[in-house]
């Protein structure tokens, strides 16, 4: 059981990391040392690292990869990816090379509007609240303008307002829907600072409105806060080719492989065991590229599964079909991100991560985040529907297993090649490391 602390927050790192060492690790110096091992030696950058949450005790460190040979909109590209998961930059740089001599990734924003909601009950005439909005809507907009003059400077600022009836959900509940433009940041502080003031101004305005009752005039606010449901902030991405430019071989004429191909995805849009999956995997690519971006990969995950839901059941965000002998691949969801803020200009390795991608703004970054997603993607089904997903993964997750069991490096080097013409199987990478050190 947790032991129970006061002030903890206010604890060095040094004293947070003795604390847990006596609570939790029975003063395992072990335990202290791995702690303090990944600190950074630059203490300006440990510093900086530090202030990025809270409670910080030491840093978790994640592979920076990347990805090469993306020809996305006739411009190359090479993708930073931050993941763990082995085999998703190998597949996603195979993916790359394959659609690179096949046209390359085509990719466009569809829209790039963003949602905040202000949550409120009002007991009361609904006609009334609903003059009462369009009578206060200026003072509403003239009331965030201080907040808003940077970000319409750059072109965005708030888009609409409109009040929103949902008492056949929930008893008196109402809300102010929002829609604002960001620009190249992802805008949650933005966003979120315009509901807040929102939400003061309508209480504000109802206690003087002369047509409500002393009833109505109490209008009760509950919350104000963004949405990660971006249904209005789309990116598509799509590749194609003639079917006979698709693999040909012993097993799987381009033909074949094609109807496969369509037929998997089509699995994964009718089947939600599948598509969640199917859906996971096209994550490993936007999610890797997010986060090296210094992007929110929570709220990605969250939008994207929503919009695969939007229609009552969940389906794939993917789409193939063959139409004229052309096969085309092609994937749409909503993607708010951003270039600006947050840790972009905070994080060494997120600014080097955009810096890579030639400094996109977020439309860019849009497009480019969901190509890497549509490769992942591809690369699956293709290995799903030839040789299996196992086998490309273990070969890649080998050297993760070879670690387990702390090998040498002269061990490596026979095992890496004992598996280049065998099956890589956890039992077997035991049983081949068994009989080496015996």
């Amino acid at each position: 059981m947790a032991a129970e602390v006061s002030g903890f927050s206010k604890l060095s790192k040094t004293d947070k990391i003795k604390w847990l060492a006596e609570h939790h690790f029975d003063s395992d110096q072990e335990a202290i040392n791995t702690l303090m091992t990944y600190w950074n030696e630059d203490h300006q950058l440990q510093q900086l690292h530090d202030e990025f949450t809270e409670n910080t005790i030491s840093n978790y460190y994640l592979p920076f990869s990347v990805a090469p040979n993306f020809l996305i909109n006739d411009k190359r590209y090479t993708l930073p990816m931050t993941i763990e998961e082995s085999s998703v930059v190998a597949a996603a740089s195979k993916a790359a090379k394959f659609w690179q001599d096949r046209g390359g990734f085509h990719a466009e924003v569809i829209s790039t509007t963003k949602v905040g909601q202000v949550h409120f009950m009002f007991v009361g005439d609904a006609k009334k609240l609903q003059e009462f909005i369009v009578d206060i809507q200026n003072k509403l907009l003239f009331s965030v303008a201080p907040i808003a003059k940077n970000m319409e400077k750059r072109g965005g600022g708030v888009k609409s307002l409109e009040l929103v009836d949902k008492t056949s959900d929930i008893e008196n509940y109402y809300q102010l829907h929002c829609t604002f433009e960001t620009v190249d940041a992802m805008g949650a502080n933005f966003i979120n600072s315009c509901l807040e003031q929102f939400a003061n101004t309508i209480k504000e305005e109802a206690n003087t409105y002369p047509d409500f009752t002393e009833e109505e005039k109490n209008i009760d606010i509950v919350m104000s806060i963004l949405s990660n449901y971006v249904p209005q902030c789309l990116v598509k991405a799509s590749v194609f080719c003639k079917v006979d430019e698709l693999p040909n071989t012993t097993t799987l004429s381009s033909r074949a492989y094609a109807e496969k191909f369509v037929r998997a995805v089509r699995i994964a849009e009718v089947e939600p065991y599948r598509a969640v999956t199917h859906n996971k995997g096209i994550m490993n690519g936007i999610d890797a590229v997010v986060l090296a971006t210094g992007n929110d990969f929570r709220a990605i995950e969250a939008g994207a599964h929503a919009y695969a839901s939007r229609n009552g059941t969940y389906t794939s965000l993917t789409h193939a079909e063959i139409n004229n002998d052309i096969f085309t691949f092609s994937i749409e969801l909503p993607l708010a991100l951003g270039t600006v803020g947050g840790l972009t200009s905070l994080h060494p390795l997120v600014k080097l991560a955009l810096q890579l991608l030639g400094k996109p703004n977020s439309s860019q970054l849009m497009q480019i985040t969901a190509v890497a997603g549509l490769a992942q993607n591809f690369a699956a089904i293709n290995s799903l529907i030839t040789t299996g997903i196992q086998q490309g993964h273990m070969k890649m997750h080998l050297m993760n297993i070879l670690n387990q069991f702390q090998a040498t490096a002269s061990e490596k080097e026979i095992l890496i090649k004992y598996f280049e013409t065998n099956t890589v199987t956890h039992s077997e990478v035991v049983t081949q490391i068994e009989k080496l050190r015996s």
